[in-house]
């Protein structure tokens, strides 16, 4: 593959939390953190993914106070538009310069019941409006016993994938489900070790330039304290961040990882 400088991705999965003027004083803090910690250097992108109802007012504050965080939505819609009560679509989020969207989290897959090709569909919607989709595959603690930590991961990507132009934009999050929300990570061995063969996946499906520029994220009860060991790893570009990113200094403490632990 070429050789490629990729820029760490740290993205903030608020899930269903913060309301609008929560958004704005989190936004703010966080901002201000960064700013006196003199992180707005570029090595770091940092992303935040509000809920819906909170899109617009963090829009207008990026852009009215200049805040380098880019936005992101936490789901869109297979639909650009009609009869679909409840559902988001791409066209309103590349409205609101949103950049990214969180696709197939685990808790869509297993609340949603969105299957693989609910995931694939989705992610076409996403391209459709040059929204860059956040493909989140991992296994669960049944699907880990039964066939390792890469099977059920390998196979969401690609059906993900499937058919895509070369070259196509994705970012790419590892989550395994049972690290998820339980305080107790993947290592970052195992994390390398899924990460590179999802690398091969892309490889394969987009081509190798685009392998070696598409950023893979590690996410599971990922914190200030454990996330240099994931971004010393060769082919772990970033972390998608729960309940971490609700916490101001903590979330700000994982962003400026090459700082306070020299990696």
């Amino acid at each position: 593959m070429a050789a490629v400088t990729r820029t760490p991705l740290i993205a903030g999965n608020w899930k269903m939390n913060l309301d609008h003027l929560q958004a704005v004083a989190f936004i703010q803090k966080l901002h201000w953190t960064l700013r006196d910690a003199k992180h707005e250097n570029g090595s770091v992108e940092v992303a935040v993914f509000p809920p819906f109802t909170d899109l617009r007012t963090v829009q207008t504050l990026l852009d009215a106070d200049k805040i380098p965080f880019a936005l992101g939505a936490q789901d869109l819609s297979v639909h650009d538009s009609g009869a679909y009560t409840g559902e988001v679509s791409g066209v309103f989020l590349a409205k609101l310069r949103c950049r990214y969207v969180i696709i197939g989290h685990s808790e869509r897959r297993e609340y949603h019941a969105e299957s693989d090709d609910v995931v694939a569909a989705k992610v076409r919607a996403a391209l459709r409006h040059e929204l860059v989709p956040v493909i989140c595959v991992g296994e669960t603690a049944e699907d880990l016993e039964a066939h390792g930590a890469s099977a059920v991961p390998v196979a969401q990507l690609k059906t993900a994938l499937d058919g895509l132009p070369a070259g196509t934009e994705i970012v790419v999050a590892y989550e395994p489900v049972w690290a998820i929300g339980s305080g107790q990570a993947a290592t970052p061995e195992q994390a390398q070790d899924v990460c590179a063969k999802l690398r091969a996946v892309v490889a394969d499906a987009l081509g190798a330039d685009a392998a070696a520029a598409t950023r893979i994220l590690y996410g599971g009860s990922v914190k200030a304290a454990n996330i240099a060991g994931f971004m010393r790893e060769p082919d772990v570009d970033g972390a998608l961040v729960g309940g971490a990113s609700l916490l101001v200094d903590e979330f700000a403490a994982i962003v400026r990882y090459q700082k306070h632990v020299g990696v």
